[in-house]
């Protein structure tokens, strides 16, 4: 990530491993974005103030558990989300399709952040470009710059989290002085539950939780973990997203491109091009590592970051261009219901049943991976898809939760039929 190998499909080498501040900052980065601003500003718009904040609190504590969970085994074993699967019960090939789920979520994001982007461009033109032109220019020039690795984007990297925050403060501290009363009794058009916010809330952050062994696997200690953990969680749920609240319910529009620039103008939409810079940046890093992974298991061949980047990049600005902004609401609620189940499988396997750890534990001595893994991990695979449609498919309580147990308890069940009835018996793959 930080060094001329990217270690996509190895374990990261002790002597590589680097300070807290740097790996913290972008860890932080992830959260203390556009993408939570934009998500308190619907809870905000659609919720009581009591409830978003509920529901902030209740969605922080499980990203908290989960991402710690997996953020340690990163740190441990020196490897991405994405190849910790392998030996977590997805195996090789479901490994692939964990990667390849990270990929395309991401696309996603990437898409929501430039499509924002490219409102604040045609904003500040005046409407010279349309949001469609302006999503278009955008993507496709990040994405280059990305892929030559443009040094600017590390300068806009080191900058855009303090800068996000800052303006967010500033922005909040004008909206107090202004004249405009705070909404008594606002007018929800589309309500929120709690459970339906809770799930939106852990939607906005399950994908940092899946990507954070793609940071931590750089990290020394488990202690640099909690912290890292800690933090983004104070200042991406309750800062960042707790002042969007407030700010959506006092200007009683969700529309951050409105708030910026009701609030602080020119300076507010600056700020806007620097954290689509900084988190548009990790976006097409992990999903290049997903994709190279995926490409991995299925060829055995190393593939071009350059190039990966590239196409990730076209197919995510397509996306923006279509309008996928439009489902932010609806593309959040999917996150948080199909990617608590992949993350409680693999929490379930290394923590308790731990099946590979005695392999993972002998050739992390050694700097190797284990010499041998299972080819597909059917349980887990299984495990992930009755836990995703459970959360989809049961009313009430908070989906995300019901995937995450259904999930976990699934997993749990299906490999003590698979190891102790031998129902079920994966092939082994000889790496």
């Amino acid at each position: 990530m930080l060094t001329g190998n990217n270690y996509t499909v190895s374990r990261v080498p002790a002597q590589f491993r680097m300070p807290f501040f740097g790996l913290a900052l972008i860890h932080m980065g992830m959260l203390t974005a556009l993408d939570q601003f934009m998500l308190g500003a619907v809870l905000g718009h659609s919720m009581t103030i009591s409830n978003a904040f509920i529901a902030i609190s209740a969605g922080s504590l499980l990203f908290f558990i989960i991402t710690f969970g997996l953020g340690y085994a990163g740190m441990r074993e020196g490897l991405s989300g994405s190849m910790l699967a392998r030996w977590c019960g997805f195996g090789r090939i479901g490994s692939a399709l964990v990667g390849l789920l990270i990929a395309v979520s991401l696309m996603g994001w990437f898409g929501v952040q430039n499509a924002v982007f490219a409102q604040s461009l045609s904003f500040s033109l005046g409407g010279i470009l349309s949001a469609k032109q302006a999503a278009a220019l955008s993507g496709i020039s990040l994405t280059l710059l990305v892929a030559c690795g443009f040094r600017a984007l590390r300068f806009a990297a080191r900058i855009a989290v303090p800068l996000f925050i800052v303006n967010i403060i500033w922005i909040t501290l004008i909206v107090l002085n202004k004249d405009t009363p705070v909404l008594p009794s606002p007018v929800f058009h589309q309500p929120l539950t709690l459970g339906a916010g809770i799930t939106l809330v852990v939607g906005g952050a399950i994908v940092a939780s899946l990507i954070t062994p793609d940071i931590t696997r750089y990290s020394r200690s488990a202690s640099s973990v909690l912290w890292m953990v800690l933090l983004t969680i104070f200042l991406g749920e309750y800062l960042v997203n707790g002042l969007a609240v407030f700010l959506a319910m006092r200007l009683n529009t969700a529309n951050v491109v409105t708030i910026m620039a009701h609030a602080s103008a020119g300076v507010g939409l600056l700020v806007v091009v620097f954290s689509s810079v900084r988190v548009n940046d990790l976006n097409l890093y992990s999903s290049a590592l997903g994709v190279a992974n995926f490409i991995d298991i299925i060829s055995g061949k190393k593939s071009s970051y350059p190039v990966l980047t590239i196409i990730i990049g076209f197919f995510s600005t397509l996306l923006s261009v279509l309008g996928i902004l439009d489902r932010f609401v609806d593309f959040l609620t999917l996150l948080g219901i199909f990617f608590p189940p992949v993350i409680g499988v693999m929490l379930t396997d290394y923590f308790i049943i731990r099946t590979h750890r005695a392999a993972l534990t002998a050739s992390r001595q050694q700097g190797t991976l284990p010499a041998e893994t299972p080819l597909i991990g059917l349980c887990a695979i299984t495990a992930s898809i009755a836990g995703g449609l459970a959360g989809y498919v049961i009313p009430g309580g908070v989906p995300a939760l019901t995937s995450l147990l259904v999930a976990s308890v699934a997993y749990r069940i299906f490999k003590y039929v698979a190891d102790h009835l031998n129902v079920i018996r994966a092939p082994a793959w000889r790496e």
